[in-house]
């Protein structure tokens, strides 16, 4: 049985990620979503809905009023771009709280909170995601926008203000662009944040331990924070 989400989120590329995290993982699927908690309540009314991502900051009404004012909620995982309204967040016993743009390994994280719940366990089904062999990104090389096949890059590593991008032929760019904003660009495209410095291609790992994850000859260390989304991920495929 798969859990019912109900997505609520005016900003169409927040939505997008969710999507995309969300077509990733296995027993999953969206009933519904809307730009606006007031939209979200008529869907209640019609749908049944297990788990709500919700945004805090709406128009009309805030997602933390409009959690108030449900007499038997769903379960809560907010998404939002503020930190500040974390506290009061899992005052209203929301699951988790993630932070935009929402990484992969935090949306498995989350996501297996509300499955433990719920007496189950969430996997991953690498099975199901097909990489585009045509997929690319524009990235920004000296002063040249480069075009680069995602399926050629193998990992990026965090440089201060910049970051190295690994291909597969063995050669690296150095682009001028933070981890945060690339690991966005490669949203669904099934890369995974293993460290605070690092973000790898999934397919490309060849093996792994407590310590690090390997990708042929290079190894590239896990960090504490991400050990156990990573672990899940890599263990479920």
């Amino acid at each position: 049985m798969k859990l019912r989400c109900l997505l609520i989120d005016d900003e169409p590329p927040a939505l997008k990620i969710l999507q995309s995290h969300i077509a990733t993982v296995n027993g999953l699927e969206i009933v519904a979503q809307c730009k606006n908690a007031i939209e979200a309540i008529d869907i209640l009314h019609e749908k049944p809905v297990d788990l709500i991502f919700l945004d805090i900051k709406m128009p009309k009404l805030l997602g933390t009023d409009f959690l108030k004012n449900l007499s038997n909620p769903p379960k809560i995982i907010f998404v939002t771009a503020y930190r500040d309204y974390a506290l009061e967040g899992y005052e209203l016993d929301a699951v988790d709280y993630l932070l935009k743009p929402v990484s992969f390994e935090r949306f498995v994280k989350a996501v297996s909170k509300v499955k433990k719940m719920m007496g189950s366990e969430i996997q991953s089904h690498p099975e199901e995601y097909k990489p585009n062999p045509e997929a690319f990104v524009y990235l920004k090389v000296d002063k040249n926008m480069q075009k680069v096949f995602i399926n050629e890059i193998m990992y990026v590593e965090s440089l201060k203000d910049y970051i190295k991008v690994f291909l597969t032929s063995g050669k690296y760019l150095l682009v001028k662009q933070s981890l945060s904003s690339m690991e966005n660009l490669l949203s669904g495209h099934y890369f995974l944040r293993v460290h605070r410095s690092y973000m790898v291609s999934i397919d490309k790992v060849t093996g792994f331990n407590n310590l690090c994850v390997q990708l042929r000859s290079n190894e590239i260390p896990i960090g504490r924070l991400y050990k156990q989304s990573v672990m899940d991920v890599i263990n479920s495929r």
